[in-house]
């Protein structure tokens, strides 16, 4: 197996529902108003319900452990910016992208982006995975 190299970049586009929003607030403990409550979240700034921002990040993981770097990537870091949220319905991309290797260990680099159906970035950063893939 080809080891994957500085450049290379996969994504996974998702639409976001109801349903996954009430099953990673009940995973995660997150029960905040502003993802579960019409009627609360009416009364915000963002005027409706919003998905939880890790739930959005956690789709980087999704793409990390799945396509690139792939099996056997465990996360080490992540450093996220939160620019804007997901909404109920959207439809959004996380984006991943190689940007460097340790030549002296199997830890890559990632840039790492999610973006709604329009293209605006909702979360930014770069992340480190260990790559050790079972052959």
């Amino acid at each position: 197996m080809k080891p994957p190299e500085v450049g290379q970049s996969a994504s996974e586009t998702v639409t976001i529902t109801d349903e996954m929003v009430r099953e990673f607030a009940r995973l995660s403990g997150d029960v905040n108003p502003i993802h579960l409550d019409d009627a609360y979240a009416a009364k915000t700034r963002f005027k409706r319900r919003i998905a939880h921002g890790t739930l959005t990040a956690s789709l980087l993981s999704r793409v990390a452990g799945t396509q690139l770097p792939g099996p056997g990537s465990i996360y080490l870091n992540q450093h996220m910016k939160f620019k804007a949220p997901a909404y109920i319905g959207d439809t959004v991309t996380a984006e991943i992208k190689i940007i460097g290797r340790r030549a002296d260990t199997p830890i890559i680099s990632l840039s790492t982006i999610v973006r709604n159906q329009n293209g605006e970035i909702l979360m930014d950063g770069e992340a480190l995975v260990y790559y050790e893939p079972v052959t």
